[in-house]
């Protein structure tokens, strides 16, 4: 066994690193492993990625040392000067600023101590055309000293020339408990951006989430709760009886995604403003053609999402129907709500609310593939209301 290896023997067992990762990462270790020149490790936020990637990291960067308990310090720190933690730097994407030097012109440069050199990129999947091919490059041919760990939520988002070349690593969602505990551990005063104020509240969105803890905390933010108000007063009207040409209760949910998206383009614009001051006069008017097409980027990825968040809820909300009415209330994910939902399934069948929320699934896999927005949400609230009265 090398010197040093003793840092390396469960470098995951603080963590809890889950299953899959464990066995591919652990496979991977120092001294007899032979870790992979790159790796992508997925999952929604809040599973663990980034605590298994420093941990890695250090289990890489320690091997040899003759100080590994010093090498974590460090590595904890952010002070390893062979350990470089990539971050995007745009509102809403990575820029090949944030990965040309810092990553593809360092891979060229040899270790400053330790035997390999270790690159995290956070927020793959935020890589933007022009980034995204130059980290390929690196990627395609890398020196044998160069590990990078990829860390992203959806590979569907990225290249499939990149993903093809990283081993991957599945995080799988969070359970409902231990995000309540991280949501729970969010608030702050000051900001008020979280509410956990009311326990049930903060179950709810632990539970609406599906393993997201991202999702879980935008859920429990103001604008989480106008949505999710939408969504309720769209799903009750389906079976309240009224005429849905007249009362049209999907356009409040369009106007929330419409909302979501319209503050990402401006936050996109003005993060890219405050760089312009710093440009030399030449780059600026093409820093400024960046800013817009990043701009209507943002705003149609922020659009789609929260639109699509929308749609989950109210799948999740005849899903809790359907538990309802199937006497297992201990389902349900919306724990605040049970009162309403109580009221709502009385008269319901459950064949009729398993089939409204195949049409939910299936209205959301439609918008994937950029049909009009309104027409289907028109379309997919007259199915669910004919579907839900029979």
């Amino acid at each position: 066994m090398s010197e040093g290896a003793t840092a390396t023997q469960d470098p995951f067992a603080a963590i809890g690193l889950q299953p899959h990762a464990a066995a591919v990462l652990g496979a991977a270790l120092p001294p007899d492993g032979a870790p992979s020149h790159a790796y992508l490790f997925h999952g929604p936020s809040g599973s663990g990625k980034r605590s298994a990637a420093r941990a890695f990291a250090t289990a890489l960067l320690a091997e040899g040392a003759k100080d590994p308990a010093g090498v974590a310090a460090r590595i904890a720190h952010g002070v390893h000067p062979d350990l470089t933690w990539v971050r995007p730097s745009g509102a809403a994407e990575m820029l090949v600023s944030d990965i040309d030097e810092p990553v593809v012109a360092a891979a060229s440069r040899t270790p400053f101590e330790a035997r390999r050199r270790v690159f995290v990129i956070e927020g793959a999947d935020a890589l933007n055309e022009r980034a995204a091919n130059k980290l390929l490059k690196t990627l395609e041919e890398p020196p044998s000293f160069v590990h990078l760990l990829l860390l992203a939520q959806r590979p569907a988002d990225m290249l499939e020339t990149i993903v093809s070349r990283c081993q991957q690593v599945r995080f799988d969602p969070a359970p409902p408990e231990l995000i309540e505990r991280r949501l729970a551990s969010m608030v702050d005063p000051a900001t008020a951006d979280v509410d956990a104020t009311d326990p049930g509240t903060v179950a709810a969105c632990s539970r609406l989430c599906l393993g997201d803890l991202g999702v879980a905390r935008r859920l429990a933010s103001a604008e989480g709760t106008a949505l999710r108000d939408c969504v309720e007063t769209f799903a009750i009207a389906l079976t309240d009886g009224e005429s849905l040409a007249a009362s049209k209760p999907w356009s409040r949910l369009l106007d929330a995604a419409k909302e979501a998206g319209a503050a990402a383009g401006e936050a996109t614009v003005a993060a890219m403003q405050e760089d312009l001051e710093l440009l030399p006069a030449a780059d600026r008017r093409r820093r400024e053609r960046e800013a817009v097409d990043a701009s209507r980027r943002a705003q149609r990825r922020e659009r789609t999402k929260a639109l699509d968040l929308g749609l989950q809820l109210l799948e999740l909300w005849l899903r809790d129907l359907l538990c309802v009415c199937e006497g297992a209330p201990e389902l349900i994910h919306a724990v605040d709500r049970t009162q309403q939902l109580t009221v709502t399934a009385a008269g319901l069948r459950s064949a009729a609310l398993r089939a409204a929320v195949g049409i939910v699934a299936e209205t959301r896999l439609r918008l994937a593939q950029n049909v009009s927005e309104e027409l289907a949400l028109e379309a997919m609230a007259h199915r669910l209301q004919a579907t839900l009265s029979r």
